[in-house]
């Protein structure tokens, strides 16, 4: 089948080398992916992300769904990512894939050649445009100078490396396994190779960290970094070793007072540099938004392939007209099977209603500088705008006189106060949006409810860190901002 906008450089990967120049540059302000699915006229597109689930070791902050194993079939992992994709992408009759996150795991393991065959079953299965941002996360132990232009070949443009930290104590704390050498070295390669294109991660807010040392992290990150970085306070989650450590007392947790000063500290610092903060973690110069990112925070459609991935895509294949909520199947082996079976290894999916919907684009846009645009809410609450909503007396309007919000003809935003403390806002404001737009309920299960598999080969579903259902778990870069996880990009 011949490729509509796209090709893998396959020559150039069997020759190990770069197939030339960066496709496309980064997003725009006001920009991303097409009408909502259905709109008059409207194309169906959609981003995807690919999950690779497999680790070398067990970070000590980490609860996302990895897998360390002692060796990994590649080529049935592959096999699998490339017809559940194909599976998904149809079901939701996606017409273009707006861009592609690879993310894990530490997807920087799987070969170039896993990653080039994904991207083009994607083709295959929809336009995959020429210039569609395609990010893939790295951890510096496995992104050689090699290993990258292999990625470059196979048609990554946008890379995304998991630094964390650049203090030597703080990577043995986090379980990291590079150095602070192999770190600079990972980011100056991929600064070589995807100029323009490439992000760090770094955590702050770990046990015992001082202010004065997470300022040291921030001059040695500016004197390092490209256009984009994101800064994720650490969420000491049940289950992993960092978190027992601090609940038996053998490390502090940080207070709150250090954490909002770090937090307010690092926006002072980055906005000097001259970023952006154009969402709650992310900061870009120079126009290098995330497209893949601002997907999910635009509340746009994505298909989430992989164990563990989450999607929110309406399967017209089905002959349904509501966007679902879908979850794959998180252990490898397990969704494996299911893919081998019938197409895909969706675990869970949930119809979501009109206003679970309104819920997570409130959720999701208010982390954006931008915010939620009156256009955007009328795709979906066409009868009630943004004024009939938040525009009377209520909460929001409390809000905007105290200075953390703005309605006004552009739509519903925080100010920079309240992008800083939005944690706290959104339940007031999600009480007002439920009082006005009607209790809606938790929304109906879709095709036999919560928990049933999707029905049929060709049947549906989708992702891993991304979601919405914290709403980032797909999500974005390594730990959500300032206290949340909600729109990570997807990281090891």
């Amino acid at each position: 089948m011949a490729l509509r906008g796209w090709r893998p450089a396959a020559a150039a990967l069997a020759a190990g080398r770069p197939r030339g120049s960066d496709p496309g540059g980064a997003s725009a302000p006001g920009t991303g992916p097409g009408p909502e699915p259905g709109a008059p006229g409207g194309a169906v597109t959609a981003a995807l992300y690919v999950h690779w689930p497999y680790c070398r070791k067990h970070c000590s902050y980490c609860s996302f769904n990895k897998y360390v194993v002692p060796a990994v079939d590649e080529a049935a992992v592959r096999a699998c990512l490339v017809r559940e994709a194909q599976t998904l992408l149809r079901l939701g009759q996606v017409q273009s894939v707006t861009s592609v996150f690879f993310g894990g795991g530490t997807p920087s393991l799987a070969s170039p050649h896993t990653i080039a065959a994904v991207l083009e079953a994607a083709a295959e299965a929809a336009h995959l445009p020429a210039g569609a941002e395609v990010t893939l996360e790295a951890n510096p132990s496995s992104a050689s100078p090699v290993r990258l232009a292999g990625f470059k070949a196979a048609g990554v443009n946008r890379l995304l490396v998991g630094v964390q930290s650049l203090d030597a104590a703080e990577l043995r704390l986090l379980g990291r396994e590079h150095t602070v050498d192999e770190a600079r070295a990972a980011v100056e390669a991929a600064r070589g190779l995807f100029p323009g294109r490439t992000s760090i991660d770094l955590l702050f807010g770990l046990p015992g960290q001082s202010r004065e040392a997470w300022a040291r992290s921030l001059e040695a990150a500016l004197g390092l970094c490209d256009d984009h970085l994101a800064l994720y306070q650490l969420t000491l989650e049940r289950g992993t070793a960092l978190e027992a450590r601090v609940r038996r007392g053998a490390l502090p947790a940080p207070p709150q007072d250090l954490l909002a000063n770090m937090y307010h500290t690092a926006r002072a610092v980055l906005a000097a540099a001259g970023f952006r903060q154009y969402e709650v973690s992310n900061f870009a110069r120079k126009g290098a938004l995330s497209t893949h990112n601002l997907s999910y925070w635009r509340a746009e459609q994505y298909v989430g392939v992989g164990p563990g991935s989450h999607g929110r895509f309406v399967p017209w294949g089905e002959g349904s007209h509501q966007r679902e909520a879908r979850v794959q199947t998180p252990d490898p082996d397990a969704w494996m099977r299911e893919v081998q079976s019938r197409g895909h290894g969706t675990r869970r999916r949930v119809a979501l209603s009109p206003l679970e919907q309104l819920e997570e684009l409130l959720a999701l846009g208010l982390r954006t500088d931008e915010g939620i645009t009156q256009q955007r809410w009328g795709r979906f609450s066409p009868q009630q705008p943004l004024w009939a909503v938040f525009g009377g007396p209520g909460e929001a309007m409390a809000l905007q006189q105290q200075g953390w919000l703005l309605l006004d003809g552009r739509g519903l935003r925080c100010t920079p106060q309240g992008l800083a403390v939005l944690d706290s806002l959104l339940p007031a404001l999600l009480c007002q949006l439920q009082r006005t737009a009607g209790t809606g309920g938790r929304g109906t299960e879709g095709r036999g409810g919560q928990g049933q598999e999707a029905a049929g080969g060709q049947g549906p579903e989708a992702h891993g860190r991304q979601g919405t259902e914290a709403v980032g778990e797909q999500g974005t870069e390594p730990h959500g901002g300032h206290g949340t996880e909600a729109g990570r990009e997807q990281g090891p």
